[in-house]
């Protein structure tokens, strides 16, 4: 079972992406979500950020995230902390849901791929890119967010330049029957590797 990570900043499409590759049947593990869920779930996890952040992480048992964006934003120390607490959970999860999977490549999809190091543990990457107005629109009507603030958020992630320079494959999202095709050829490619 290869181990595809695709990866990309807010608005290139990286979930498009994914949907496409789970309708040729793919399994997607969305690091995201898993991190909010792990979060919630976890003892282990729970209990290393209360430690870390104070006992106001959580309030009526859930993750107080307005108490830790607080903490954490602006402060580069804090978020290293707080990725180097959630990263390690969330890799050691994904390697368990990866083994569990069935067909020739599951698909992790993260934004901080590179980042977080979660590369050292896929067979190979792809890069979802898009131009940045597109981005910004979409990311704009998804979040029901301000043209500043996703631009911000952009600011804040890797460039696409960096992104393609790392990443083994790239696709461009800006026609989707572009990306279909792009996504056909991938997906035959991994089923090859796996066969190798």
């Amino acid at each position: 079972m290869k181990k595809i990570a695709i990866c990309g900043g807010i608005g290139s499409g990286k979930s498009t992406v994914c949907q496409m590759f789970a309708e040729r049947g793919a399994a997607i593990y969305d690091s995201d979500s898993r991190a909010k869920a792990l979060m919630h779930e976890s003892a282990e996890l729970r209990a290393a950020l209360i430690a870390e952040f104070g006992e106001e992480c959580y309030a009526d048992g859930a993750l107080n995230r307005p108490y830790l964006a607080e903490k954490v934003f602006g402060s580069e120390e804090q978020l290293a902390r707080l990725n180097s607490i959630v990263h390690p959970a969330v890799k050691a999860d994904f390697l368990a849901w990866a083994e569990e999977q069935e067909g020739d490549f599951c698909i992790l999809e993260t934004a901080i791929l590179f980042e977080s190091g979660f590369d050292a543990v896929v067979d190979a990457s792809v890069a979802v890119l898009a131009p940045m107005p597109l981005r910004v629109e979409r990311a704009m009507k998804r979040d029901n967010a301000t043209k500043e603030q996703i631009e911000a958020r952009i600011k804040a992630q890797m460039s696409d330049d960096e992104l393609m320079r790392r990443a083994d494959f790239a696709i461009v999202n800006i026609h989707l029957e572009d990306v279909e095709k792009d996504v056909a050829e991938l997906a035959y490619r991994f089923k090859m590797m796996t066969n190798e």
